[in-house]
């Protein structure tokens, strides 16, 4: 069966830290987060993935050439957009491949969970899409999904599982009819794919699928267990951190080497002589003495000077930090040096070099 992985995005709310990389390649506890949804295809018995790329796409090549070599290698490779053409309309270029039954999945969340029981349940279901949703309290940020027991029936918004009936991009709370929301991985079938226009940019769920639904085609949805983030804004790239490490011993993926402590986590090859809590300190990176990390990811290569201060930030690669300096709810690109004493609040900091 083939996979397909979105990873065309630009990431514009995580800059600067997609400045220099794509959103995909954005790590979570030392994993770019396409891997989590790579590796959830591969459980599911997918043997080819293409990932359609955009932005930087020549990181992402690089990164998926080491999928296919190792002890379970992938057969993979990437499709570079010229240009962007919405989620649909980059896999449309795909559909002289894509002549069964096939996977199509978000290369910017993390998605670990089972694809091969939404699989069942679309094949079960007779239908020409199934969609996985991500149950979650405030539904307005969101693309939601109204569901019903029964092709054509009536909407409940009580079912976690069912026929899709309606759409809502970002309601109001008193628009809100159901609190289950579009997870970004779907099941196809060939003759979806052939209602995008040729060579036109469009989107799965802005205007793929609400066509499908008019046309009165079956489309099926579930309620997925496991792990699901969107990591559209830094913030969640903390969130998603504190969760895996929160669940680690029932994850179903392997774990970077080092030191899980509570609700943080050091690598093997980092050095850490400050206090930290709901941080991650990623590879060869160094934390001195007398420094307080709470809710940090610090990113590969990074030094952390002595008695600093910091408080819900993100470290890019290769930061430095000298003696002192006092961070809250700050977002540095990679290769950003501030002198001792530097104090920043509420703020994002590339390397303007």
């Amino acid at each position: 069966m083939f996979g397909v992985i979105m990873a065309g995005g630009q990431g514009s709310r995580l800059r600067p830290l997609t400045l220099t990389r794509p959103k995909p390649m954005v790590e979570i506890l030392g994993r770019p987060v396409i891997d989590f949804v790579k590796d959830a295809m591969q459980d599911a018995s997918i043997d080819t993935v293409v990932v359609t790329t955009g932005y930087r796409g020549e990181q992402l090549e690089h990164h998926i050439a080491s999928w296919t070599v190792g002890e379970h290698p992938l057969h993979a490779w990437v499709n570079q957009e010229s240009t962007p053409m919405g989620t649909a309309g980059s896999v449309r270029l795909l559909s002289e491949h894509l002549t069964d039954t096939f996977v199509v999945g978000s290369g910017d969340s993390v998605a670990s969970f089972d694809i091969g029981a939404l699989i069942d349940s679309h094949r079960q279901s007779g239908a020409r899409v199934t969609m996985a949703l991500w149950e979650v309290e405030d539904p307005t940020e969101f693309g939601i999904v109204g569901l019903s027991a029964t092709h054509h029936g009536e909407l409940d918004g009580q079912l976690r599982e069912g026929y899709i009936c309606k759409f809502k991009e970002k309601p109001t709370p008193e628009e809100a009819f159901s609190n289950v929301i579009n997870a970004g991985l779907y099941i196809i079938e060939p003759e979806v794919l052939a209602l995008v226009p040729e060579g036109e940019k469009f989107d799965f769920s802005k205007q793929l699928f609400p066509m499908v639904l008019e046309k009165g085609w079956p489309m099926y949805a579930k309620t997925i267990d496991g792990v699901w983030f969107d990591v559209g804004h830094p913030s969640e790239l903390i969130r998603a951190q504190h969760t895996l490490i929160e669940q680690r011993s029932s994850l179903p993926f392997p774990l970077p080497k080092g030191d899980f402590s509570g609700d943080s986590f050091v690598a093997a090859s980092a050095k850490m002589n400050g206090e930290i809590e709901g941080t991650v300190v990623s590879s060869m990176s160094q934390i001195e003495s007398g420094s307080i990390l709470k809710d940090v990811l610090v990113m590969s290569g990074s030094k952390v000077g002595k008695d600093c201060r910091l408080t819900n930030c993100v470290l890019g690669e290769r930061v430095e930090l000298g003696q002192g300096c006092s961070l809250e709810n700050v977002i540095l690109g990679d290769d950003v040096t501030l002198e001792a004493g530097s104090v920043f609040k509420d703020c994002r900091i590339p390397n303007l070099d």
